[in-house]
């Protein structure tokens, strides 16, 4: 990572850049892209103020800490950095989770299986006769339909009836 330290009210110090650098460069390895490390190191009276802004092509992270001693001050923002990055990182990784999981064909068959309209299969005893013979069976029961064989035809028939109260005859054709 490159770096540069800049000192404000303090005298520039090569332990302390070392220091900040050192630090910084173990955040590499979690750092997809290569990015640039800007530190602010400022006195400000007896307060100690440590200010890191990582920029990389994704991202940008700033953090910012004051204390009484500049490398507690230092240690404190980087804390906050390795917090900013590891919320950055579980991020992107659940948007690749989320654009998997939203192309995964055992989700896509579950949800087609969950759409698909529920068949009720009922077993019907029929029983050969002519329509009228129907049509009087059809007073008698309370159902809307009959399936019956036709004496005539000796083919399966449903007959119906139709809200206008008349009925109505199914029957196979020969093609």
């Amino acid at each position: 990572m490159k770096t540069s330290v800049t000192f404000k009210n303090i005298e520039p110090s090569e332990p302390l850049k070392s220091y900040v650098s050192d630090k910084l460069d173990r955040f590499d390895r979690f750092l997809d892209s290569p990015a640039e490390a800007n530190v602010v190191l400022q006195v400000e009276k007896f307060r100690h103020i440590a200010e890191i802004n990582i920029n990389g092509r994704k991202f940008n992270i700033i953090a910012k800490e004051e204390t009484n001693d500049m490398y507690s001050a230092i240690d404190m923002a980087l804390d906050k950095i390795s917090k900013q990055i590891r919320k950055n990182k579980e991020k992107v990784k659940d948007r690749r989770n989320t654009t998997k999981k939203s192309l995964m064909p055992d989700e896509l068959t579950e949800i087609e299986e969950i759409q698909k309209p529920q068949v009720m299969v009922q077993n019907i005893e029929y029983k050969p006769m002519d329509i009228d013979e129907a049509i009087m069976q059809m007073d008698l029961i309370t159902d809307n339909f009959l399936v019956f064989s036709n004496a005539k035809t000796d083919q399966i028939n449903v007959l119906y009836r139709r809200k206008d109260g008349n009925f109505g005859l199914i029957q196979p054709s020969n093609r």
